[in-house]
């Protein structure tokens, strides 16, 4: 499919569709709220009060603009300039308060009292907790069990936010299983209830919708480069699970010359090894065994622990606008100490995965320069790597 640089990020068709993927694969149960959400997305969205009540506290309570920030050593010893979006530094330490904010005040539009989300490593969990505290409405979120063990830190943040976190034991117990539990609760509450997906996946308006209220992570890393370096980057780097940071950033360049590239983990590389399927309300590239059964991601991150990937990625993969590679755990955790040790700046281990990518390929990268989307900082993930190097006799 041939694709033009400028109609690259576009509204998707009437039925949620980018080119073959996304649409609304949903029960009838949930058709009348996933069309009321459309409506009530379409109608904040063009009214200025709504954008100014977000951009006040996107500005005052989560601390936007995130700066760009220059890596000096990163850069010297990769030989490429590297330069980071911060995302690490917003409120609650990741991009996810963004879209949170937004789904918040549109759910507080609709008359719902009550948030329920899913989250993997917990960052959106976090922001959701937040949000629900600052605008006094009931919050539960979703875990599976291996990302409680794992996270335990952000649990507890979750608690101390005055939020319910339920265990999900089914499957892998991972991000899919908590996905699956949050939207049973929103079928059986949808009436007080508003589900806060965290990511840009699930039947439509999500993947549009928080592709939109991502968006001002691209715009503003866009005009914060021309500012810098008088043009675009040569290259601009994601991780990609579900793929929310990415196409935030991905947002801001995508009628630019700029390549766009996806990193995602080689344990759960939806692009790289799915094939399209049906998956949480749409379609797009997922992992699959030959009898169409969904196979379970395996990923050093709780983040990205996740057997598919946002539909509007799959266009984008699928048209060649953007492409997708894949790192390894090992590679992930050299990356997570390497910007540690040279910048001061501790990552997540969800954008470490960009960081591997750029430091296995430097030099066909050589004397670039790439954007990185620092999407969450570390602090969540320092015990996990702490008991991974004490068993390898490394910490």
């Amino acid at each position: 499919m041939e694709l033009n640089e400028n109609e690259a990020l576009k509204p998707p068709d009437a039925s949620g569709r980018f080119g073959d993927f996304g649409g609304r694969f949903v029960p009838e149960t949930l058709m009348p709220a996933c069309l009321e959400l459309e409506k009530a997305f379409n109608e904040a969205w063009a009214d200025p009060s709504f954008r100014k009540q977000l951009d006040d506290l996107l500005a005052d309570y989560a601390g936007r603009p995130s700066p760009l920030t220059d890596c000096p050593n990163l850069s010297e010893l990769l030989g490429c300039r590297i330069l980071l979006k911060r995302e690490d530094l917003n409120h609650t330490g990741s991009h996810k308060i963004n879209n949170v904010l937004g789904q918040a005040l549109l759910a507080q539009r609709m008359g719902k009292t009550r948030l329920v989300a899913e989250t993997g490593a917990g960052q959106h969990g976090v922001a959701t907790a937040t949000a629900a505290a600052l605008l006094g409405m009931e919050c539960c979120v979703y875990m599976g069990e291996v990302d409680v063990e794992r996270q335990k830190l952000n649990v507890f943040r979750m608690r101390l936010l005055g939020a319910e976190v339920r265990t999900a034991l089914s499957g892998s117990r991972t991000l899919k299983d908590a996905i699956n539990e949050a939207m049973r609760d929103w079928v059986a509450t949808v009436e007080d209830s508003h589900y806060c997906l965290g990511s840009v996946m699930g039947p439509h308006p999500y993947p549009w919708m928080v592709r939109t209220f991502h968006e001002v992570l691209g715009s503003e890393a866009r005009s914060q480069c021309q500012e810098r370096l008088g043009t675009t980057p040569d290259v601009v780097v994601a991780c990609v699970g579900g793929g929310s940071n990415a196409i935030g950033i991905f947002s801001g360049f995508a009628d630019s010359p700029a390549d766009l590239v996806g990193v995602e983990p080689a344990g759960g590389a939806a692009v790289g090894r799915g094939v399209p399927g049906v998956v949480h309300g749409s379609r797009s590239f997922l992992m699959q065994d030959e009898f169409g059964q969904v196979l379970e991601a395996e990923s050093i991150s709780a983040g990205l622990d996740y057997p598919g990937v946002g539909p509007e990625h799959s266009f984008l993969a699928a048209s060649g606008r953007a492409r997708y590679e894949s790192v390894t755990d090992t590679e992930v955790v050299e990356a997570f100490q390497l910007l540690s040790r040279l910048e001061g700046i501790i990552p997540a281990l969800e954008p470490a995965h960009a960081l591997a990518w750029v430091s296995r390929e430097r030099a066909s990268l050589a004397g670039k320069t790439v954007l990185i989307n620092l999407s969450g900082r570390g602090d969540k993930d320092v015990d996990q790597i702490l008991e991974l190097l004490e068993k390898e006799g490394r910490a």
